[in-house]
């Protein structure tokens, strides 16, 4: 199954020439590239398939849709990674 999978951006850099980011699926993160929305800032979310930030989301719709993947069990598996427990590791809001 290859799905489109809401993310936060946490940092972004310069990789010889490539705009990325390490971008936050509710508890891992990975390496994304924002080339095709150069745009994107810190504390945004986006929603990311096959590495490539696709389009910006609004962080109601991106959390509810990490909920609900979550729940079903299809993010670990999209993301191929076990994820801690939800609430663990949460400070609060961002």
């Amino acid at each position: 199954m290859c799905l489109g999978i809401p993310g936060r951006v946490e940092r972004i850099w310069d990789d010889h020439g490539a705009l990325m980011a390490d971008v936050d699926f509710g508890g891992a993160s990975t390496h994304v590239c924002l080339e095709y929305l150069p745009d994107l800032r810190v504390g945004d979310y986006t929603i990311v398939h096959a590495g490539f930030a696709l389009t910006r989301l609004d962080e109601e719709s991106a959390l509810a849709s990490l909920a609900a993947f979550r729940e079903l069990g299809m993010l670990e598996a999209e993301l191929g990674i076990v994820l801690p427990p939800a609430g663990a590791g949460e400070g609060g809001s961002r």
